[in-house]
């Protein structure tokens, strides 16, 4: 499987206890070639403060002697950020402040209620909730867009409700909505994630769903990358066999791994 994971976390993310050796040793085991580590940091996280405070420096200093163990393989340092507009500057002094090879920007929170707990969506209509995450999602690129990718866009309805009697399809009732978001991102060289994390909570496509990808094609879209969100070994690379396919389907041959900030170019076979 000649393929890069660019989204994990370990025992520095609030939420994993992984050891980072036992990551690289599953990677390399999966056959694939290289991994990018994406600790979380949200700021600001109101739902359980502090959940996700990343010590930055003991991360800095742990990197270069897990790179140096884990060579020849591949392991680059990224960082995951939970976006919130009132913290843009203090992501932009921080990304000054640290070296990394690539952040991904990631909506967690809208309007201080994360998705992922079910009061978000309690006494509202389903359709009034993603259309208020979606619309979070454009304040805070409107806000701070100094990252590589923005990830999992529709992450949103892995933990909302479905109605099993229509189609799964998270992009044609928020089309105008997203067609915004999209269009920043191309206008702005920011990557579009491919998070496979999805298949973890049930849903049958990655975040995001093929629709958005496709329009995010058809706009002009050309920036792609992918990650299985994995929070321990045995979820690194889920679901990656599929990929390829899908990709493919959604008129992508290829996917970006970013060194130091810089995308490069991989093919998806």
């Amino acid at each position: 499987m000649k393929l890069w994971d660019n989204h994990m976390h370990c025992h520095f993310s609030g939420d994993s206890d992984a050891d980072p050796l036992d990551m690289i040793e599953k990677a390399r085991q999966l056959g694939l070639s290289g991994i990018t580590f994406t600790d979380h940091l949200d700021l600001d996280y109101k739902e359980e403060p502090h959940l996700f405070d990343l010590d930055l420096d003991a991360c800095e200093k742990a990197m270069p002697a897990l790179q140096k163990e884990a060579a020849p393989f591949f392991v680059l340092h990224g960082l995951e950020l939970g976006l919130q507009p009132h913290l843009a500057q203090k992501h932009a002094d921080l990304l000054a402040s640290y070296a990394f090879d690539y952040v991904i920007g990631s909506v967690h929170v809208v309007h201080t209620r994360d998705p992922y707990y079910p009061v978000y969506f309690e006494r509202r209509d389903p359709a009034e909730a993603y259309t208020e995450y979606y619309q979070a999602v454009y304040e805070n690129l409107a806000a701070f867009h100094n990252f590589d990718a923005l990830g999992h866009l529709d992450y949103v309805f892995r933990y909302g409700p479905q109605d099993p009697a229509q189609p799964y399809d998270t992009y044609t009732p928020y089309a105008p909505l997203i067609d915004d978001i999209l269009r920043f991102l191309i206008a702005h060289d920011i990557a579009l994630e491919v998070n496979t994390g999805a298949f973890r909570c049930g849903l049958s496509v990655p975040n995001p769903c093929p629709q958005i990808l496709k329009r995010y094609h058809e706009l002009g879209g050309k920036l792609i990358t992918i990650g299985a969100d994995a929070h321990n070994p045995s979820d690194i690379a889920l679901g990656f066999d599929r990929l390829p396919g899908f990709l493919a389907s959604c008129g992508f041959d290829e996917y970006m791994v970013y060194l130091h900030r810089v995308p490069h170019p991989h093919s998806i076979y």
